[in-house]
């Protein structure tokens, strides 16, 4: 287990609208399982035109930052260095602050879908299919990346979002066919189905499940269980959650920032689990 950050105790996550999110629950859970008595983890609502002043209003107890939209982009200009894998998708859902003062910005939502899928036995696929396109889309895209062997086929509204998607296939190194989103039921063939469309957007599409379908990565996690993740898990296919992903990039998160490993997975997902449960 590696050292404590030193001299810095502070965290947030930033965003607007941010008052549903679960990263205080997380992160607060995961100091108290680690014995981090000093640290504090909190909430700012906090839009583009903001960001600039609360950045340089930071001091040197701040250890790093948590961004949800729609901050993910507009803080690359802000930060000192962006990881690889922030970069290959032009997002930013995490800030760490040096101890020389740099700010260095890191993707954790594609390692945290990848290990949400390691956790259901998903490993490598053959072929599979995006439903909505966007940032978390482009998250989808990326991690399968890297364990897709073939084609990924995403389903949109408009020709817009089509060519979107297919650049970035080509930037992801990804082969990304598109097709209209009143094709969506036809997603349901591939063994891996990554829906990142908002709240009720695939309600419709529950009574197309398949007799025997494969793994549904649903990203929403309120509300939980979707109409879409019960039809699919009434037919026996896996399904992986957005609090999955939400716990697995933040325990991606806390690591960096606390310098403690590994942090406490399944506590925070106990946590987030209440948490929802009490809402």
């Amino acid at each position: 287990m590696s050292s404590e950050v030193q001299g810095r105790h502070r965290a947030a996550v930033l965003g607007s609208p941010i008052a549903h999110s679960l990263s205080p629950v997380l992160h607060r859970a995961a100091y108290a399982e680690l014995g981090l008595t000093g640290w504090e983890y909190g909430r700012h609502e906090i839009d583009e035109a903001a960001l600039p002043g609360f950045l340089a209003g930071l001091d040197g107890g701040w250890a790093g930052l948590s961004l949800t939209m729609p901050l993910k982009r507009a803080v690359i200009p802000l930060l000192d260095g962006i990881s690889d894998t922030a970069a290959s998708v032009e997002a930013v859902n995490t800030v760490v602050f040096t101890e020389d003062g740099r700010r260095m910005g890191d993707n954790t939502d594609i390692p945290g879908m990848l290990a949400a899928l390691r956790e259901r036995g998903v490993q490598q696929v053959e072929r599979a299919a995006v439903l909505g396109a966007g940032a978390t889309a482009s998250s989808a895209l990326a991690a399968l990346s890297r364990i897709c062997a073939a084609e990924v086929t995403a389903y949109v509204r408009s020709e817009a979002r089509a060519a979107e998607m297919r650049g970035w296939g080509e930037r992801l190194g990804v082969a990304v066919r598109t097709a209209d989103w009143s094709q969506a039921a036809a997603a349901f063939e591939a063994p891996l189905v990554i829906a990142t469309t908002p709240a009720g957007t695939t309600d419709a599409l529950a009574a197309a499940v398949p007799e025997q379908p494969g793994t549904l990565f649903d990203v929403l996690y309120e509300p939980w269980p979707t109409t879409l993740a019960t039809a699919w898990g009434a037919r026996g296919g896996a399904v992986v959650g957005g609090l999955d992903l939400l716990v697995h990039q933040a325990v991606l998160q806390v690591e960096q920032m606390t310098g403690r490993s590994p942090a406490p997975l399944e506590a925070m997902r106990a946590a987030g689990e209440a948490a929802l449960a009490g809402r």
